[in-house]
């Protein structure tokens, strides 16, 4: 069923150019379909704002559940941002307050950039917090993606998470370890996921705060976990939102901060992603840049026009089908008043009914 263009967002008429099914929001209000409303506490720095915004929100957008998605974006002011992403916020999103006053059916937040060793010395920590304590109590159900998913298992359950020693970079494959669990119902038993992140929370973290994991990569570790109720919370610990050439966008900024100087070393390729002979043309990119890095000479283009139509995309439709479940389950337990998260008769510790 169709997104809401609930607000001029840019993000509802580029999902629409894309072939996405967008209705405008004032035919929306002359139908008698039900309506969902989803939160997206989009905390990504400004160069990704959008782009994660499209990611989302089209997930939610191919469910196909019998109901109009109203999505509704808002941030936190603590995060550092240009004039322009701040303007861009300031028209376009809405805030905690109006979050708040008007209620949600289900929240999606998003991973941020970090610059301290502890999440808790970072500024968004403690009104990360509020709006994860608000959710916990009003919302049905709360999806966190990567760094989202690492705050709540320090702060909810006092599980930090580790520093790898390197970059998880790349496309992994994983399994479903818990196949009886409604969010993977009819998915793939075996899937790809990308992964994009310095940190991780381990398998052994996860059993200790008593939360249930369905997915895992014997490389990558666990990527999809539950609450102890099975639904309140889900959690993701890779990207299964990245649009084929998200990684390719990351490899290219890598490859721009190595020729400023800003790293010494040329940037590996993400793992399992490139083709090899996509990563020999690469190659002979990476040697020629190199070269003429040391001469002082024009450097070579990125050949993106060769790269970006040869890769391949081996999650997108997994990703869909886990978002989908995600959001029948948000559709069969929530009722028509989004201010009460679970219908009467819901044990809240068991919304699912999985323990029957």
């Amino acid at each position: 069923m169709p997104l809401v263009a609930n607000s001029k967002l840019p993000t509802f008429e580029r999902l629409r150019q894309d072939g996405e099914n967008v209705l405008p929001g004032d035919i929306a209000l002359h139908q008698d379909i039900r309506e969902l409303h989803i939160g997206l506490l989009n905390m990504m720095p400004d160069a990704a704002l959008a782009a994660t915004e499209r990611q989302f929100f089209r997930l939610v957008g191919e469910s196909n559940q019998i109901a109009q998605f109203y999505m509704h974006p808002f941030t936190l002011k603590e995060l550092k941002r240009s004039a322009e992403a701040e303007a861009y916020v300031g028209q376009y999103y809405e805030t905690f307050d109006q979050i708040k006053e008007q209620g949600l059916d289900a929240l999606i937040i998003t991973g941020a950039n970090v610059t301290q060793p502890d999440l808790a010395l970072e500024p968004f920590w403690k009104p990360l917090n509020k709006v994860i304590d608000w959710a916990y109590d009003n919302v049905t159900s709360t999806l966190c993606s990567c760094l989202a998913t690492h705050a709540v298992l320090q702060f909810r359950y006092g599980k930090k998470r580790q520093h790898l020693g390197y970059k998880r970079w790349g496309v992994y494959l994983h399994e479903v370890v818990e196949r009886k669990h409604p969010l993977v119902s009819d998915v793939n038993t075996r899937f790809d996921v990308p992964h994009s992140r310095f940190n991780q929370i381990d398998r052994e973290q996860f059993e200790d705060a008593g939360l249930h994991i369905l997915v895992e990569s014997e490389v990558a570790g666990v990527h999809l976990a539950v609450s102890e109720d099975q639904f309140r919370i889900v959690f993701f610990q890779g990207h299964p939102e990245y649009d084929t050439v998200s990684l390719f966008k990351e490899y290219k900024r890598e490859i721009n901060r190595f020729i400023k100087g800003e790293r010494e070393d040329y940037p590996p390729y993400p793992e399992n992603y490139f083709s090899l002979r996509l990563e020999a043309i690469l190659e002979e990119h990476q040697d020629h840049l190199i070269r003429a890095k040391s001469r002082a000479t024009k450097l070579p283009e990125l050949p993106e026009s060769i790269i970006v139509p040869n890769l391949d995309n081996t999650w997108h439709d997994t990703a869909e089908a886990v978002i989908n479940n995600w959001i029948g389950k948000v559709y069969q337990v929530t009722n028509n008043d989004r201010r009460k998260p679970f219908q009467d008769g819901v044990n809240l510790s068991d919304p699912l009914g999985l323990k029957k």
